[in-house]
């Protein structure tokens, strides 16, 4: 459990999860419950990881003062504002979230660089290898928010839905699962391209590593629509079907390639 813990306190997942949580939880009616699920989830983060030896990082502090201001907006703010709160919420904190990484990319530090520096040595932090993974793999944290953002707006404010199955949950989490897949995968793909370019051989991850997360997402999205009558009956069961049988595939096909990719 400790290596568990420790684990997610050194991943970029550890400063996003908040995040991720505000923007899935946002909802007319839930403004309040969110914001305070998100500042407790950041500010328990920030504590656990100070007693593990783990130093705050700057998506920690951001995310605090970020959820901090949310939250007395929702202790001041009229019930107007709060209204407008409810339905916006979700966007504005993908949108202050895509913007945050963006400025790390444009400063050149990427997010990701703080948490990458906690399990890799220190000789390698100035490599050209490590320097683009972390570069890569925060643009697709930054492309992932700016997705989210956008389904999200079109729910709201295109069709007049923020609580819509499809726009307000399912594509959002889509995107962050693409992107939590990605970071684990994208590693040991660039270090094994890149020994490839220097004539040395490395086992490189297979691409269905990328995907085999879906059919499963698939399942269990399909089954909480049916169950809550989110979708019609047949577009339940369909994901359901669907789910079942991509696994089955990705089962099959895994091995078969993790054999050739060795």
């Amino acid at each position: 459990m400790t290596k568990v813990v420790d684990g997610y306190l050194r991943s970029p997942l550890s400063g996003i999860a908040p995040w991720i949580l505000m923007s899935v939880l946002s909802a007319p009616g839930r403004f309040e419950e969110a914001v305070c699920f998100a500042l407790g989830l950041v500010l328990l983060t920030m504590w656990v990881g100070a007693r593990r030896g783990i130093k705050i990082h700057a998506l920690d502090t951001f995310g605090a003062a970020f959820f901090a201001v949310l939250a007395a907006v929702g202790l001041i703010a009229s019930d107007d504002v709060i209204d407008w709160m409810e339905i916006w919420a979700g966007e504005l904190t993908n949108i202050a979230l895509a913007v945050f990484v963006f400025a790390t990319l444009i400063a050149r530090r990427p997010f990701t660089l703080p948490y990458a520096k906690e399990d890799t040595p220190q000789e390698y932090w100035t490599s050209p290898l490590f320097m683009k993974i972390n570069y890569v793999i925060s643009a697709v944290w930054a492309g992932a928010f700016t997705f989210s953002a956008i389904v999200g707006f079109i729910g709201d404010a295109v069709m007049r839905d923020p609580g819509n199955f499809w726009t307000g949950w399912v594509l959002q989490l889509a995107a962050i699962f693409f992107a939590v897949s990605f970071t684990e995968f994208y590693p040991d793909y660039a270090g094994a391209k890149s020994a490839a370019s220097q004539g040395e051989s490395e086992p490189a991850p297979s691409l269905l590593k990328l995907i085999d997360w879906i059919p499963t997402f698939v399942l269990v999205a399909g089954i909480f629509g049916w169950v809550t009558d989110s979708i019609p009956d047949a577009v339940g069961i369909g994901m359901i079907v669907v789910g079942i049988i991509g696994s089955a595939v990705i089962g099959r096909l895994s091995p078969k390639t993790e054999k050739a990719s060795t």
